[in-house]
């Protein structure tokens, strides 16, 4: 049993880091002391569970439906032994976090330090990603994401003031460009889209007028699957982009952008932290949780109820 739970945390880990060198590292062993551990498994199954070539590894049909089936068992195995911290004085053990890229920027970084500092029997395993993740199915303990991203049978708990978005554009593009005043007028414009992680379709800027919400397909020469990229490119003068503000504070301060549209950029619920509702939180967890909620929001906060343009921003899963 003992050899079949190394084989099965070796196969996960190298699904999960799609290669034996960085499976080793998060695993601490050694890159052959992995492989064995994986061929000593396909061994006792009888079955191929990854194709190799000398250039990459992957899962093979089999080893992906042996995944899909064994990573909830073994993050509950995870959770048993975890539960085991109750007895200590201090919460403890690994604690997988998926996070949206300018999440991490805006809450977690400046955070980061102080947790660690105050627990230091957690460990941070975080994982960044715009796509939206299925935390349960993929093993995480909890996730960080825009409030109307959140399923409503999660707990969530809001870790950040109300975001808002701007429209912007280089002192440059706007010598050559007048700028919009209504949201019609940016069919007139050089826009720079951005494509959606999870679908790959291209975002449509959502705005607002007298409380009616706007959903604008706006041309460009420039696409991108980066919102910093996306940053980079409005910067260089070419086209206007639509961006969290807090992605281009420097920028706005020193006048590298300038903002336009203002008036029909509403702010919307930020950023929270949520997990599956279970009668059991593990200590780690409730301590993150704890450390982590926006004071000035109150007790506990449901995630906002996504509306129909709010659902078209959650892909966004910015």
């Amino acid at each position: 049993m003992r050899d079949d739970l190394s084989g099965l945390r070796a196969l996960l880990s190298v699904a999960e880091k799609r290669g034996f060198r960085a499976a080793a590292a998060d695993l601490r062993l050694t890159p052959s002391a992995v492989s064995q551990a994986v061929r000593a498994l396909e061994e006792r199954v009888g079955v191929r569970l990854l194709e190799r070539t000398t250039r990459s590894v992957a899962l093979s049909e089999a080893g992906q439906r042996f995944v899909e089936q064994v990573r909830p068992a073994m993050a509950s195995i995870g959770e048993a032994f975890d539960a085991l911290g109750e007895l200590r004085d201090r919460p403890a053990g690994n604690l997988r976090l998926t996070i949206a890229r300018a999440c991490y920027a805006d809450v977690l970084k400046p955070r980061i330090a102080g947790f660690l500092e105050q627990y230091p029997d957690i460990r941070l395993d975080i994982h960044a990603d715009d796509a939206l993740t299925d935390i349960v199915a993929d093993g995480f303990d909890a996730g960080l994401r825009l409030g109307e991203t959140i399923e409503a049978e999660m707990v969530a708990v809001r870790v950040s003031p109300d975001q808002s978005v701007a429209v912007v554009g280089s002192p440059a593009y706007f010598a050559s460009h007048r700028k919009p005043e209504h949201p019609r007028e940016l069919k007139a414009h050089d826009c720079i889209n951005l494509r959606l992680p999870t679908s790959g379709a291209i975002y449509r800027w959502e705005l607002s007028e007298n409380g009616k919400d706007l959903e604008i397909a706006v041309n460009g020469r420039v696409v991108s699957n980066d919102g910093q990229l996306v940053v980079d490119a409005a910067v260089a003068g070419l086209g206007l982009a639509y961006v969290f503000q807090s992605m281009v504070r420097e920028e706005l301060a020193s006048r590298r952008l300038v903002r336009v549209l203002e008036p029909y950029c509403p702010p919307f619920p930020g950023y929270f932290l949520y997990y599956p509702s279970r009668a059991h939180v593990a200590p780690k967890l409730k301590a993150f949780v704890d450390f982590m909620r926006y004071r000035q929001a109150g007790p506990t906060a449901r995630a906002p109820r996504k509306t129909r343009a709010r659902k078209r921003r959650s892909s966004k899963a910015r």
